[in-house]
Order: structure tokens, then sequence, then C-alpha cells
């Protein structure tokens, strides 16, 4: 089993002993392809279920074999498929067309945008893989896949064609159709064919003999590598991040306002759970379960809120979560001591939230790639010996996927593309220790320009501005240990939580949450 530093504790206690936990990221533990080439007997055939594997991963674990002198194969019928025999159908749930109020702009506008890009690159076809593309580019969302907005469907859009692969009766539905136009005249180049999930694959094959010599089809190098396949290597175009994902990325001024409203409302939830949190701890009688569903109990109460994004991850040390509203997504984490933290502990904390600082505040030039700015959050860590497992942060969607391309600030890929105004990321440093504590301190950010003192070559300058407004927790920190910036970075974070978060409590009457908000953000000072 292969995983990253965030679940390596969580393995390790699930899995039983026939299972081997390959901690990714650490020295010597070999990548999936390397450990089969060191098990495998000569010429052997390794066999994979093409609708599962992405093309370029496929690619790279392919090549690898083969220079050991062994084969990937696609398989026919999935094994795991074969011998389950109570799987549940997949899920048909019905869908929830967003209006412009929420989008910014219409699903006919996008398509049209598409095909502009599709023209400039010679791409007759687009195939639309990634779920969170095609409720993107359709305006609609769906509940198909546990905390993620998003149903089962493909999408093949050509010059003057659409067609939506998808199942059940939810097409059906008057207010899916009215948005969709299934039903009135129109050009068409927006009218919409239906046609079922799984014909797909023979669908494509069809289009794909329809084309003359230089006709390409365009997709991203992240889709199956069963539909890779069927296009010929000829009509093949594979870019890494779709202008789908890209346009999704940069957030208009609609979704933004989302995102806020969104940010503003999960705020006033957690100003009232770690209000109960505070007084409940000291009875003795708080479970991670129980914070969890009190989490979600304060969040339901919220105008428009849909669902969880993640289940909330509350425990000792980290207590966090990743949230659906209607208006947005949003993605946090405090962790808060509710007795005397030890001195190590602050310490820690302390250079965490140096590290979180370090990014938040950050000015860079347009054109920036995220993962230049990882190790900002990682300095104040690596100069006690200290660091942590995972990416400082992701791409996050409005009303979407928590994790988004293209853009992120991970030391794990080079391949992101560069920041630009109006992408939201999240910025999540951390420390862990495993039996003792955990520490993250996280935000989502949107990236918007900086005013700078000179603009050397007239690219202009990025920064961030924070859209999460939850108290950090002051009395883990040792003030001695900030500069006078940080310090003021943090004064200016409080004032903009009490400030914002502060008028919709009073306005909510949610008193009591008022004055916890009220205690932790009193002004911190530099001590020697």
């Amino acid at each position: 089993m292969w995983t990253d530093g965030r679940y390596f504790l969580q393995a390790a206690q699930q899995m039983d002993s026939n299972w081997t936990l390959m901690k990714i990221g650490l020295k010597d533990v070999p990548t999936q392809e390397d450990w089969l080439v060191s098990v495998l007997p000569q010429s052997s055939k390794v066999g994979v279920d093409p609708f599962i594997i992405p093309a370029d991963q496929w690619k790279r674990m392919s090549k690898v074999l083969k220079s050991a002198g062994h084969a990937l194969v696609p398989i026919e019928d999935n094994l795991i498929d074969a011998i389950w025999m109570d799987r549940p159908s997949r899920p048909c749930k019905s869908l929830m067309a967003l209006s412009l109020s929420y989008t910014g702009i219409s699903w006919k506008d996008k398509v049209t945008a598409l095909r502009i890009k599709m023209a400039e690159r010679k791409a007759v076809w687009f195939l639309v893989t990634a779920l969170d593309e095609v409720a993107w580019l359709f305006n609609l969302r769906g509940s198909d896949v546990e905390y993620n907005p998003v149903f089962f469907a493909y999408a093949i859009i050509g010059i003057n064609t659409i067609r939506l692969f998808i199942d059940g009766e939810r097409m059906a539905d008057p207010a899916v159709r009215e948005h969709l136009s299934l039903d009135s005249a129109q050009d068409a180049e927006f009218c919409i064919q239906l046609l079922p999930y799984e014909s797909i694959l023979t669908v494509l094959k069809s289009v794909c003999e329809t084309l003359s010599p230089h006709e390409k089809v365009w997709l991203s190098d992240k889709a199956s590598y069963a539909l890779t396949q069927a296009i010929p290597k000829d009509h093949r175009y594979l870019t890494p991040y779709t202008p789908i994902c890209i346009a999704k990325a940069v957030k208009n001024a609609s979704e933004v306002e989302g995102m806020r409203r969104a940010h503003i409302k999960d705020a006033v939830a957690l100003c009232e759970l770690f209000n109960w949190l505070e007084k409940e701890v000291s009875k003795g009688n708080i479970t991670e379960i129980l914070v969890a569903d009190k989490a979600e109990e304060f969040r339901s109460q919220q105008e428009n809120f849909v669902d969880l994004s993640f289940a909330t991850i509350s425990s000792t040390g980290p207590n966090g979560a990743i949230i659906h509203y209607k208006d947005g997504t949003t993605d946090v984490t405090r962790t808060m001591h509710f007795g005397t933290p030890s001195t190590y502990e602050k310490e820690c904390f302390t250079y965490v939230l140096k590290g979180h600082i370090a990014v938040s505040a950050a000015i860079f030039p347009n054109g920036t790639k995220g993962h230049l700015l990882d190790s900002f959050a990682r300095s104040a860590l690596w100069d006690q010996g200290l660091d942590y497992l995972h990416g400082t942060g992701h791409g996050v969607g409005a009303f979407l996927n928590v994790h988004e391309g293209p853009c992120g600030i991970s030391y794990k890929t080079f391949a992101d593309e560069p920041l630009e105004a109006g992408m939201i990321v999240s910025d999540e440093p951390g420390y862990y220790e495993d039996g003792s504590f955990g520490i993250r301190i996280e935000n989502v950010v949107l990236v918007v320009p900086a005013k700078t003192k000179y603009n050397f070559s007239n690219r202009g300058s990025l920064t961030f501005e924070p859209l999460t407004l939850v108290p950090i927790q002051t009395k883990m920190v040792h003030t001695h240990l900030l500069t006078p910036k940080e310090c003021n970075w943090v004064n200016d974070y409080h004032k903009k939580c009490r400030v914002v978060i502060g008028a919709e409590l009073e306005r909510q009457g949610r008193h009591e949450a008022l004055q916890w908000l009220i205690r932790e953000t009193e002004p911190i000072s530099k001590t020697h």
C-alpha cells in the first residue's frame, strides 16, 4: 500500500499483517513500478484495468517495466468486478443547475470559449473526462461521489456539436432540461445530444473513424488509458492541463464573491464549535466523533449549506474540515489546545505559523509557479531540523472539488501552471509527531495583484488574500520567536476576523460565539 505523509499513521493502524506500508517520499521507498521490477520473474506481464489508470501513469509505468523486460497489459475484465457479487449500482443522483449569480458565466459562453481554444490548436473534438470539468462546463452539480459535488458523465465537444454521456432519470428533471435548453429550439451548435454513460468508448471510436488526416482530438493526459488508446496516435492531442482546467482555476467575480460568502458562514460555524469545545473539554466527555458531528450541526445551520466536502477530520492535534456551500467550498484547519501546552508544542506551533505567514504574505512576480513558494513555508521548520511530508497547498474549486489543478504549492510537482490573479489555493504547513501531537494551520487564500515600489520588466506582482477568517490560537504562540512584521500580520488578520465575522455573528444573534471571537482576536505584541 503506497501512501504519502498525511496517512502514514492511519495506514499503519488500519492495515493488518498481510499488508506492507510503502511511505511515499521517504528515502529507499521504491515506486510501484520499481517494486514490480524487483519482485517479478523474467518476462512478466502485468495486467491493469485500462479504465482506472491515467494515460500518463500508464506511460511512466510501461516504460520502466519494458526497460526491465516486462510488459504492461490492458485487461478486458476487471478482476475485482468478477468476484464482487453484491456490488451496488453506480450512483445516479439528481443534479443541481447553478444560476448565473453563482457561476458568473453561462455554459454556452464556456463552450464558445472552449471552441476558440480548440480552433487555436486545430482540434476538431474535445473529450471531457474529469468529473469536475464536466460539472464546471455545464454549470451543473451533483452528489454521485461522496463529499464532491460532481456526477458521473463524459462529454465530447465538437466544433458545432455537443454530446453528453450521462445515465438516469435525472435528465428528465424540468429544471435541468430548461438549464440545458434540451426542449427548446436553438442554434445547432448548442444542441446537446444525450447518450448513455457506458457508450463513450463506442462513440469515441466512431468519431475517430470520420477524422481527416490532420484533424485532432484533444484530451487530458490524465484521461484513462482505455479512452486515450481509442484515439489513433496521429489524431491524439494530449496536454497535462486542459483549457477547462485552467479556466476553472481562475475564478470570476461571482465565484470569488461566492467563496467569500462560504468562508464567512464557515467561520461563524467554527466560532460556535470552538466556543462549545472550550466549555465541554474540561468535562471530559468529548470524543473525536462527537466533535465532528457538532461541527456538521453548526455548519448545517448556515444558509445554502449543501454537504461536507470531506468527512470532518477532528482529532486530538489537527482539528479541521472541508465544506461545500452552494456559494463555494471551504477547507480550513485549526490546531487548538484546551489545556496547558508544553514549551516544545508552542515552539513547533510558532514555526508552523511563521511558515504559514511566509506564504500568505509573500509577494512574487506574475508567472511564478506555486512550487517555488513551498520552501517559504518550510524555512522556519528547516532552520530547526523539522519538516512535514505533504505539499503546502492545493487548488480549491468554487463549489467543486476541494483539490483541483492546475495550480498548487508543493515540492512534489514542477508541472504546475503559474499562479495568476483569481486562482484560489490552500496554505497549510504543519508539523506532526506520531503518538504525541500534530499541528496544522490552514487557510484558503485568493491570488490577488500586489502593489510594489518598482515593476521589473513591467510584469507586475501578486500576493495572497486570506478567504478563511478563523482565529489562530495565540496562546500557542511564542511571540518572542516572531518578527515585528509577523506580529503585525497576526494582528491584522485577527482584526479582519473580528470585523467581518463579528458582524455576521452579531447579525445571526450568536452572542456567546461573538464573545469567544473577541477574546481570541486580542492583539499580540513581541516579547523579548
